[in-house]
């Protein structure tokens, strides 16, 4: 009896608002989601909810031409009397007759293949016709999950029990977003969230928006992870195939073709379903294809299945969008997760008065208190009705939310989290207090475990104390880190603090000291943990080290949009360091090489001699392609990659210990990426400098470069790093011109390749070169695979790599994990 009461409360409710309302429905009385509902000639519309159920808004009484429209099913007008709101409008739909025989056929060619042609040639005049727009838009995201693990990899996935039912399955997240855009093509949009609700966090934003909806198939591809051709591309015949299943008519009498759309190979980023190209304008009617995961080389979704729907106005003669659905299904240890975002375009203005103001750099704003709208707020403006599911969860989320938030449920919590465990002194613990927003942290030595040749056995561990708010964006953290080396008998620490003061200019301060062990290179190209296998089990040191004393103040932030500052000084004392220890475990009558990256077997001289130092440091970074989303809790930046990024810096070594080790430094960086239709993406880093009056600094203040001797992948990206070059053979005191470049293919070429295309893998192509005063290029070549991996782990690179220097250098083969990257 509750549940039939809850059952009547909830259909009352999100109904007891709509003007036009009703469900429809099959012949046999089957409910159908997702029908296209609008009235005739106006841009008025909206879609059913997976219960079949629909409201449209209108605010006129009298007569009224609604139109039910569904792929498969004869789109169904009714002329409706209305003398007063609400008005109840149940439809049944009938399913749609094909018929080739109203369809010419050519015997020398395929009839579908015609069609798509004429879709193809006249793309530029249907697109022009909505180039420039403004509209309202709505969107609704939801994430289930299914019989859910009680453990991954031992680990207890208990962070979503209160919302699972007995059998773990339930819904992770649902959102809504209500919107007004104004775009132009290509790619200009401005989005003004009005409302904004994610269930369970009323101080949650969606992450729905139109720009991410944004997939239109008269452009030559659609952006996923990776570039996916359309169906009418510009070059879609070499990536299709394509058969009329029919045509039929629709109630403005127009010819509708159903062709269906099957890739020519699997293996490449394309879909497959069917599209529907109205005759004589050869415009979109409807699109209804799949994309597997790795197809677009996302390897943990299944399948996404991407539905559009377009109306026809015949006062203006345009072909519109105005409804469109994703679902996907996604899976990985264990975990399956299916999913499905709602889109409705509705009141379009088509070739607006834009100004130079109307799109700038910001592309999406929120209205103030959009995450706040109430409940009958929300029941006056969506265009979908909630299904008894959705609604069920804004309610038990909000009442678990108000649950959450008290301290008597945040300290139950914590008190069940912060009981000590005896291996928690080996792999850390943290202390929570939730309710007042802090924590404090104990690393573990678990990681902390390292050798070297100078410390031998290292034990090193840190503490935390860390106050954040997130609402606000900012946050305070006290740090001190420490270790102690057994082998020379010294314990060392450091200590840090951090503040943030906003999340909108990225503000920040760093006050930072101590006394440390560090690499001469300050990029730390050698991880301790390879270099502690390379020692024990090969006896090579590859790591070189020296003692810092430091005090340092860092202070960083956006001035402007994507004018980034970072002004930084320290003083340092700096100490060389030697060999104290010959342990390990294999090759024992090798010996190590000396602490000295400048003579590695010179064991009595160090490679440099004590001196202090102030260095300061300032640098500008430059996004000229950034533009960003304003948000009450921050700004977010984004850049679309169509122009470099850009930094310059300038160092200024003083106040030594000696005249000799001062120095200036200056120097620049430009970092691009770009992607190339769907023939993949090319990356490049440029770094330039030159060092002034530095003919007797210290080797600490050289520039050092990311060499590599461990044949293992770490840099991200492969673009900052030199794969067979020894660390510190090119490190220089003068000028010096660094340059990587890759291309990935993005799967372009090796999809094509018979077999190799069964690896689903992706072909990059390299190039890096360091030039320095008095002496010959250094330059390395590759060619490598990525997203290489078993199932839906593709977590691995190999890479061949060639160098050279004065000739022939060396070559070797580089394995890369993409966790590192």
């Amino acid at each position: 009896m509750k549940n039939a009461f809850l059952f009547l409360f909830l259909v009352t409710n999100f109904f007891s608002f709509a003007q036009i309302k009703g469900r429809i429905s099959d012949e046999k009385g089957n409910p159908l989601p997702y029908v296209t509902i609008y009235e005739e000639n106006t841009y008025n519309g909206t879609t059913s909810n997976e219960q079949g159920y629909y409201e449209l808004n209108t605010k006129k009484l009298g007569q009224h031409v609604i139109v039910f429209q569904f792929l498969g099913f004869k789109t169904k007008k009714i002329t409706a009397d209305i003398s007063s709101f609400p008005y109840n409008l149940d439809v049944k739909l009938i399913e749609e007759s094909f018929s080739l025989n109203e369809v010419v056929i050519n015997p020398k060619d395929n009839p579908a293949n015609q069609i798509i042609r004429n879709a193809i040639a006249n793309k530029k005049a249907n697109i022009e016709k909505t180039a420039r727009y403004k509209a309202d838009f709505y969107s609704r995201g939801i994430f289930r999950i299914k019989n859910a693990p009680k453990k991954i990899l031992g680990q207890k996935l208990d962070m979503f029990d209160e919302v699972l039912d007995s059998t773990r399955t339930g819904i992770l997240y649902l959102s809504e977003t209500v919107s007004k855009i104004s775009f132009q093509k290509p790619d200009k949009m401005k989005e003004t969230i009005i409302a904004s609700k994610v269930s369970g966090d009323d101080n949650g934003f969606s992450f729905n928006n139109a720009a991410s909806a944004n997939f239109d198939f008269y452009d030559n591809y659609l952006p996923f992870d990776v570039n996916v051709v359309s169906p009418i591309a510009d070059n879609a015949f070499n990536y299709y195939k394509y058969k009329l299943e029919g045509s039929f008519y629709n109630e403005n009498n127009q010819q509708i073709n159903k062709i269906k759309v099957t890739p020519k190979r699997e293996s490449e980023p394309v879909m497959e379903g069917y599209i529907y190209i109205v005759d004589d304008s050869w415009a979109i009617y409807a699109v209804d294809v799949n994309i597997k995961g790795e197809q677009m080389q996302n390897p943990a979704l299944n399948v996404l299945t991407l539905k559009q729907n377009f109306g026809y106005n015949s006062a203006t003669k345009i072909w519109v969008k105005n409804t469109q659905t994703i679902d996907f299904t996604a899976g990985i240890l264990g975990i399956n997760i299916s999913g499905k975002f709602t889109y409705v375009y509705s009141n379009f203005e088509f070739d607006p008065p834009f100004t130079k103001k109307t799109f700038t750099r910001e592309v999406l704003t929120f209205q103030e208190n959009a995450n706040k709208k109430e409940d009958a707020y929300w029941n006056t403006i969506r265009p979908v009705p909630l299904t008894i599911e959705e609604s069920t969860d804004y309610t038990k989320k909000d009442i678990l939310q108000t649950k959450k938030k008290s301290q008597v449920y945040l300290d139950s919590i914590d008190k069940k989290n912060n009981k000590l465990h005896v291996f928690d002194i080996i792999t850390g613990y943290t202390y929570k207090n939730s309710f007042q927003k802090w924590s404090a942290d104990y690393e573990g030595i678990l990681t902390g475990v390292n050798f070297n040749t100078v410390q031998g056995w290292k034990i090193s561990t840190g503490l935390s104390y860390t106050e954040s708010d997130r609402e606000k964006g900012k946050y305070t953290q006290f740090r001190t880190d420490f270790d102690y080396g057994f082998s020379e008998d010294k314990f060392r620490s450091t200590g840090s603090f951090i503040h943030k003061f906003n999340n909108s200019n990225k503000s920040e301060i760093q006050i930072t000291g101590g006394n440390r062990v560090t690499q001469f290179n300050e990029e730390k190209p050698i991880l301790e943990l390879l270099n502690s296998v390379s020692t024990l089990f090969f006896k090579e040191n590859l790591m070189k080290i020296y003692e810092n004393n430091f005090i340092s103040f860092l202070y960083q932030r956006e001035i402007t949009n994507g004018f980034f500052l970072k002004a930084k000084i320290d003083y340092s004392e700096n100490k060389p360091l030697s060999n104290t220890t010959d342990q390990t475990f294999f090759q024992k009558e090798k010996d190590y090489t000396s602490n000295n990256p400048w003579a590695p077997n010179d064991y009595i001289t160090p490679a440099f001699e004590k001196y202090n130092l102030i260095k300061a440091n300032m640098e500008v970074k430059i996004n000229f392609d950034q533009d960003y989303i304003t948000r009450p809790d921050g700004k977010y930046n984004f850049s679309k990659g169509n122009y470099p990024v850009l930094t310059l810096g300038f160092e200024k070594g003083f106040a030594g210990s000696e005249k000799k080790y001062e120095f200036d430094h200056a120097k620049a960086k430009i970092f691009y990426n770009s992607t190339l239709g769907n023939k993949g993406a090319f990356s490049l880093n440029a770094k330039a400098g030159k060092l002034f009056n530095a003919n007797q600094i210290s080797f600490v203040d050289y520039k050092h470069f990311n060499g590599n001797q461990t044949y293992i992948g770490l840099s991200e990206n492969y673009l900052n790093v030199f794969n067979l070059m020894p660390y510190y053979t090119n490190s220089t005191n003068d000028s010096y011109f660094e340059l990587h470049t890759e291309h990935n293919d993005k799967g372009y070429i090796m999809n094509k390749i018979p077999l190799l295309n069964m690896l689903k893998s992706n072909l990059v192509l390299g190039y890096h070169l360091l030039a320095i005063p008095n002496r010959s290029p250094y330059a390395e070549y590759s060619v490598g695979l990525n997203n290489l991996g078993f199932g839906k782990f593709k977590i691995f690179r190999l890479d061949y790599v060639r160098s050279y220097q004065n000739g022939f250098q060396k070559d070797g083969v580089i394995l890369g994990l993409s966790f590192f990257n």
